[in-house]
């Protein structure tokens, strides 16, 4: 019992440690896009280089998720448990 709550734990605080440093992660990639954009857009803008970021964000997403799906797929991961 003891070591099923230890185990449950260290579980739970794997899970927050690894989701607390993809969201700094995620913060550092937003302001890199963001900047990125800006140089290529003119000053004035801001409703098409927000329009431009979303579309690039959405992008990048959905790559990664396929990727990222594919890949746990090959390996008989099913993330749905």
């Amino acid at each position: 019992m003891v070591n099923t709550v230890k185990v449950e734990t260290l579980k739970t605080l794997g899970k927050l440690i690894t989701t607390a440093f993809a969201l700094v992660a995620g913060l550092a990639w937003n302001s890199a896009i963001q900047a990125i954009i800006k140089q290529f857009l003119e000053q004035g803008s801001a409703v098409l280089s927000m329009v431009v970021y979303a579309i690039v964000v959405t992008i990048i997403a959905v790559i990664i998720t396929v990727f990222f799906g594919r890949a746990l797929g090959k390996l008989g991961i099913d993330l749905d448990d």
